[in-house]
């Protein structure tokens, strides 16, 4: 603050732009209603109208006719954009494409963000099924079957700062045990097998995807509802998705080989 008592414009400014990207986060999230908004960001009631108003004028948020507020035309248009300047969603789209029309499931490939997976691509399945992922999504890493992909290298504290996060209500002892024998598990066969533990109903098979110094910079999955994805085919999936996330790591330079073994 200055003599006057006053915040510096730059700290103030920084301020409304945080409060800003933090509503749109938020109704990327699904939180739809000024008072959900509000909550989810931490900001008053009349903070939250004044910075939604601002954001719909300027087209980066709507407001729809049932009072609802959704992602505007301009981020929209810079979603387009985002994925035309992601050349490993399109060196990943002949790998993906391969995989849907081979497995005729649902394919994801997703790269870490924080503690988030975010979806690059989707190849909608063939079963007449409509997964709720989408391109662009962000969810936490320790919950779905493609983020504990992208955590198999993690060290053990990792993982379970990871999981408290995700999952604060079982931040204590109860499930975690369960938990890191089976990442135990999945790291030594270096495939994730979601049993609908992020969505009832929906399972998953994960494998990573390695650079050339055989570090994860992705990963890829084969998903679909549990009566098509029994446990005998998850395993009979598992070298599918292997060899895809071979196949990927060599089109990055990786050594395919290894990635498949």
């Amino acid at each position: 603050m200055d003599a006057t008592g006053a915040k510096p414009a730059a700290a103030s400014g920084t301020q409304a732009l945080e409060r800003g990207i933090a509503a749109i986060d938020a109704v990327d999230r699904g939180h739809r209603t000024l008072p959900a908004i509000a909550g989810a960001t931490g900001c008053t009631r009349s903070t939250t109208q004044r910075i939604v108003s601002c954001l719909v004028r300027l087209d980066w948020l709507r407001l729809d006719g049932d009072g609802a507020y959704r992602l505007g035309p301009r981020l929209t248009a810079l979603g387009a954009g985002a994925r035309d300047e992601m050349p490993l969603a399109e060196q990943a789209r002949p790998v993906t494409e391969r995989l849907g029309a081979e497995t005729r499931d649902t394919v994801h490939l997703g790269i870490r963000s924080g503690g988030d997976v975010l979806y690059l691509d989707k190849i909608p399945g063939q079963r007449g099924l409509e997964m709720r992922s989408r391109v662009g999504q962000r969810m936490n890493l320790a919950l779905t079957g493609i983020g504990r992909a992208l955590m198999l290298d993690l060290d053990e504290g990792e993982w379970r700062h990871l999981y408290d996060a995700a999952r604060p209500e079982a931040a204590g002892e109860a499930g975690w045990p369960a938990w890191l024998a089976r990442m135990r598990d999945y790291r030594a066969s270096d495939c994730v097998f979601d049993l609908e533990d992020n969505e009832v109903g929906i399972r998953c098979v994960a494998v990573p995807v390695r650079d050339r110094g055989g570090r994860i910079v992705a990963a890829l999955s084969v998903a679909s509802a549990t009566p098509y994805l029994s446990l005998e085919r998850m395993r009979t999936l598992a070298p599918v998705v292997r060899r895809a996330a071979a196949d990927l790591s060599g089109r990055l330079g990786g050594n395919a080989d290894v990635a498949a073994a």
